[in-house]
C-alpha cells in the first residue's frame, strides 16, 4: 500500500535499526522538541526525533548518536511536534482542485494525508475517471491514499449517471497500489434490503483486507440502521446529534465527526465523548468537502482540530482523532499517524496545541512547509481529452425548456418543493401554492420560491427536469447553474427567470463545465471546472478568488445562507433525505421513490 517512489518500511529497516542504534547517521534530526505521543496521549519535553530514508528511525531524549556530518538538523527551540493531521474521509472533487493542486493547497495547513474517495468523477468517467484520480494522488509528496467509489450510481432507479460502477470494477480496483478500501456505501436501503449487489461489493473489499465506508444518511435508528450496522460498513460520517454518534460506536463502527465547507456536525456529537465520556478512540475527524475557498482562507484538517479543541475537546484527544484513529481504522497504524519508529516521518512543529499555529510541515523526512509556504513541487496528470469533453447538452436551451406545465385549466396549484437548511445536508419536503400563468407554474420570490432544473449532461438526451426549491432568497431576475451536482453530476440550474436560467445553462455548456450566476442579463461570476466539469488544474488561490466572487454574485442576488453554494450542489443528491431532483424526476428520499411536482390543482 505504498506511494509511487515512496520505500515500505522492509525496504528500509536495516537502516533504520542502524541509524537507531548509532550505527550510520539519520538524514535528518529534529532536536530537543515536545514530543506529542498520541499512542500513550501525553506530551514528554526535550525530545529528539532521528529520520531515514522518510521514516522515523529513533525517538527519544538524545539523538546525537545517530548524527552524521551530513544531518541535517531542524531546531524545534521547545516546539511542539505533533504527526501530520489525517483527513479520515474526503472528496477532492469538491474543492473543485485536482489531487495535485488540493494537496498544494492543504499541505501548508500540516494535511500530510488524506483518505478519498473519488465518487464523483466516478460518476462522470467511471473507472477510468477513479485511476485517473488514483494515479494523481500517487504522485504527490504527501499520502493520498483512495477509496473504490461503490455507489455509482448512488440509488440505483433513481438516477442515471454517466458510467456505472459494479462488484466488479470495485474487485479489480482493490488491486491498485494506492486503493484503502470502498468508498461510503451510499445505498444504505439496498444494502438493507439485502442488495447483491451492494453486499458483493462489500463481500470483495472485505475478501481484500480492506475497509468498507459508510454512509447512512436517516436518523431512523431501528431495524434499518441494525440492518446496515450488519452489512459491513465500518466507519459513517452522516450522523448530526449525540445520539447517532453513540449509536454507531456501540455497533462496532467508527463514528467520522465532519466539519467541511457547509457541514458542521463536530459540535453536536463530541458531547459523546466530552459529556458522556465515551472511549475516543472510536471516532474520528473528516471533512467530507472542503471547497476552495475554505482551504485557502481557513484551512483544512488543521481547521477541524481546533473546532473540536473550541467544543470543549481536550487537545491531544482532538489530535488523537486527527492522526491514530485515521490510522488504525484504515489499518495503517504501523505507517501513518503517529510519531514512532518506523512510521512516515510526517511531522509538525507547532509553538500551540490549542490554536495549532502550523509552523513546519514535514512530510516523508523532507520540509513541505514553513509558515504556510509550500516548498515541494505537486506534480500533473496528464488529464486527456475525455476528461474535459463531459458536458454534452445536445442542443442549446431555451426559456420553454423550463417551464413547469400546470394541469389544463388550472389557476393555482400546490406544488413539492426542496426546502434547504443552511449548514446541514438533509433538505426538508415543503409545499407552497403556486399561480399559473398562459399555462405555466410560476415560481414565487416574495415566499422564496425558486424554480430548480436539471439538465442532462452526460449523454445529450435534452432531458431537463423542473421543479420549485425554497430558502436561498433570490431576488430579481437570475439564475445560477453548476455542474457539480452530488453525486449523478448533471447540471442544476436554480433561477427566479427562464430566460436567466436558459442562459446560465448554455454557458456552462460553452466552457465545459463549472458554476455560472447570472443577473439581469448579465454574467457575475464564473467559475471553470473543465475536468469532467468538477474540478479545475489551476492552482486553489485562483480557483478560491473565482469562487469569493461566486459566492458574492449569489449575495448580490440576495442569498444570504453560509455557504450557499454547497447547499445548490447537493440538490440531486438522492440518498440524503427528504426531497430531492434527479434525471428522472422530483425524489421522495424518505421513501426512495418517486413524486410529482405537482401535488394538487385548482
Amino acid at each position: 500500500m505504498e506511494q509511487k517512489h515512496f520505500q515500505t518500511w522492509a525496504d528500509v529497516a536495516p537502516r533504520l535499526v542502524a541509524v537507531a542504534a548509532g550505527r550510520e547517521p539519520a538524514d535528518l534530526i529534529i532536536r530537543k522538541g515536545q514530543w506529542v505521543n498520541v499512542h500513550t496521549r501525553e506530551v514528554l519535553a526535550d525530545h529528539d526525533i532521528a529520520v531515514a530514508e522518510g521514516r522515523i528511525a529513533y525517538v527519544g531524549p538524545d539523538a546525537r548518536h545517530c548524527e552524521g556530518p551530513q544531518t541535517e538538523i531542524i531546531e524545534a527551540n521547545g516546539r511542539f511536534m505533533i504527526p501530520g493531521l489525517c483527513d479520515g474521509h474526503m472528496h477532492i472533487e469538491s474543492g473543485m482542485l485536482t489531487p495535485a493542486e488540493f494537496a498544494r493547497a492543504v499541505i501548508g495547513h500540516g494535511t500530510t494525508t488524506m483518505f478519498t474517495d473519488p465518487h464523483e468523477i466516478a460518476n462522470v468517467l467511471g473507472l477510468e475517471g477513479v485511476r485517473m484520480m488514483h494515479d494523481e494522488a500517487l504522485m504527490q509528496p504527501i499520502n493520498i491514499f483512495t477509496q473504490m467509489p461503490s455507489c455509482a450510481p448512488s440509488a440505483p432507479g433513481l438516477e442515471t449517471t454517466g458510467f456505472e460502477i459494479g462488484p466488479d470494477d470495485v474487485s479489480e480496483a482493490m488491486g491498485w497500489p494506492g486503493i484503502i478500501g470502498l468508498g461510503e456505501m451510499m445505498n444504505f436501503p439496498g444494502v438493507i434490503n439485502g442488495s447483491q449487489q451492494m453486499l458483493a461489493e462489500i463481500a470483495a473489499t472485505q475478501n481484500a483486507g480492506k475497509t468498507v465506508g459508510g454512509h447512512y444518511a436517516s436518523p431512523d435508528l431501528g431495524k434499518d440502521f441494525h440492518a446496515y450496522a450488519a452489512g459491513g460498513p465500518a466507519d459513517d460520517h452522516e450522523g448530526t446529534s449525540e445520539a447517532d454518534a453513540i449509536a454507531r460506536v456501540r455497533q462496532g463502527m467508527r463514528m467520522m465527526m465532519r466539519l467541511g465547507s457547509a457541514w458542521y456536525d463536530v459540535e453536536t456529537q463530541i458531547t459523546a465523548i466530552t459529556e458522556k465520556g465515551l472511549d475516543s478512540r472510536n471516532f474520528i475527524l473528516c471533512t467530507d468537502d472542503c471547497h476552495s475557498g475554505t482551504l485557502v482562507h481557513d484551512g483544512h484538517m488543521n481547521r477541524v482540530v481546533r473546532h473540536a479543541i473550541d467544543c470543549g475537546c481536550d487537545p491531544l484527544v482532538a489530535l488523537q482523532m486527527a492522526t491514530i484513529n485515521t490510522a488504525t481504522h484504515f489499518g495503517l497504524e504501523r505507517d501513518v499517524g503517529s510519531i514512532a519508529p518506523g512510521r512516515r516521518a510526517d511531522v509538525i512543529l507547532t509553538s500551540d496545541l490549542k490554536t495549532l499555529p502550523i509552523e513546519q510541515v514535514i512530510a516523508r523526512g523532507k520540509t513541505v512547509a514553513q509558515d504556510g509556504e509550500v516548498l515541494v513541487d505537486c506534480p500533473h496528470y496528464d488529464w486527456p481529452n475525455r476528461a474535459r469533453q463531459t458536458v454534452n447538452l445536445g442542443r442549446e436551451r431555451t426559456a420553454d425548456d423550463f417551464e413547469v406545465k400546470a394541469p389544463v385549466g388550472a389557476t393555482q396549484v400546490t406544488a413539492n418543493v426542496i426546502g434547504v437548511i443552511e449548514n446541514q445536508a438533509p433538505t426538508k419536503a415543503l409545499t407552497a401554492d403556486l399561480l399559473v400563468n398562459d399555462g405555466v407554474v410560476q415560481g414565487d420570490i416574495e415566499t422564496d420560491v425558486a424554480q430548480i432544473a436539471l439538465v442532462e449532461r452526460h449523454r445529450a438526451t435534452g432531458d431537463v427536469v423542473n421543479g420549485f426549491v425554497s430558502g436561498f432568497g433570490y431576488k430579481g431576475r437570475m439564475a445560477m447553474a453548476s455542474t457539480v451536482a452530488h453525486d449523478s453530476h448533471h447540471m442544476i440550474v436554480v433561477g427566479t427567470d427562464r430566460e436567466m436560467m436558459a442562459m446560465a445553462a448554455n454557458r456552462l455548456g460553452e466552457v465545459g463545465g463549472g458554476v455560472t450566476v447570472i443577473k439581469d442579463d448579465e454574467e457575475l461570476a464564473l467559475v471553470e471546472l473543465p475536468i469532467a466539469g468538477l474540478m479545475s488544474d489551476a492552482p486553489a488561490i485562483e480557483v478560491a478568488a473565482k469562487a469569493q466572487k461566486m459566492v458574492e454574485a449569489m449575495e448580490a442576488c440576495g442569498c444570504t445562507l453560509n455557504n450557499a453554494y454547497m447547499q445548490h450542489s447537493l440538490l440531486a443528491l438522492v440518498v440524503i433525505p427528504e426531497l430531492r431532483i434527479s434525471d428522472l424526476g422530483l425524489v421522495d428520499v424518505t421513501k426512495f421513490e418517486m413524486t410529482d411536482v405537482i401535488k394538487a390543482a385548482q
